[in-house]
């Protein structure tokens, strides 16, 4: 079944250009089409697309706005954030607000492929361009361990709890034990925020995130 898509830029010229690379994907669909922030909110009521591509600065609301109220709402929706701004509080205030990727607008056909079908999955995807941006700074008070970084990692490409107990042949309730102790080490709320901090602080790397298993 295609990944149904809706994109969303105040850019005509940028956002014809993805359009067109959407369409011409065959496991791709794209339902609509928004100029700005608001109407890319009312089409995703509307039509709950699996993915949203948002510019993450559009008039009426920005990118940010609109991964918050579809957090908020408890939609399904998610949200890849599309934008030409690598800083630190851009990634950040993104991946806060429930998006599952963040892409610069440089970003290649295949990448951009890749995001969408990561956070279809569930998955969190993080264009490597911000390496830089989440990469090394300080060391975290109390290290993850092996078993826990390998858990975080499963859990970031979108498998469910039962699938990476399968995956590393333990209980699934150990899974959860894993992700609870993994919370309280990084001081993060949920998995978007672990791998995060995780990525802040060196304990994983982009590399690790993107390989494929």
């Amino acid at each position: 079944m295609a990944v149904r898509i809706l994109l969303a830029d105040d850019h005509p010229l940028t956002r014809s250009g993805i359009a067109e690379f959407v369409r011409r994907e065959e496991s791709f669909e794209l339902v609509a089409e928004a100029q700005d922030g608001l109407e890319a909110w009312d089409m995703i009521q509307d039509l709950r697309p699996d993915v949203a591509l948002l510019d993450i600065r559009m008039p009426g609301l920005d990118g940010v706005s609109v991964a918050q109220r579809v957090k908020a709402a408890g939609l399904n929706t998610a949200i890849v954030m599309l934008t030409s701004y690598d800083a630190q509080q851009y990634v950040i205030a993104s991946l806060r607000a429930g998006a599952r990727g963040f892409v610069l607008k440089t970003v290649s056909p295949k990448e951009l492929t890749t995001a969408i079908n990561t956070v279809a999955k569930g998955g969190l995807y993080l264009d490597p361009e911000v390496a830089s941006v989440v990469g090394s700074q300080d060391f975290i008070p109390e290290q993850l361990s092996a078993r826990e970084r390998e858990v975080l990692l499963l859990a970031a490409k979108g498998l469910s709890s039962k699938e990476v107990a399968k995956r590393l042949y333990i209980s699934e309730r150990t899974v959860q034990t894993h992700l609870a102790s993994i919370y309280d080490k990084l001081g993060s709320r949920n998995k978007t925020e672990a791998l995060l901090l995780a990525l802040k602080y060196g304990v994983v790397t982009l590399e690790e995130l993107l390989e494929d298993d």
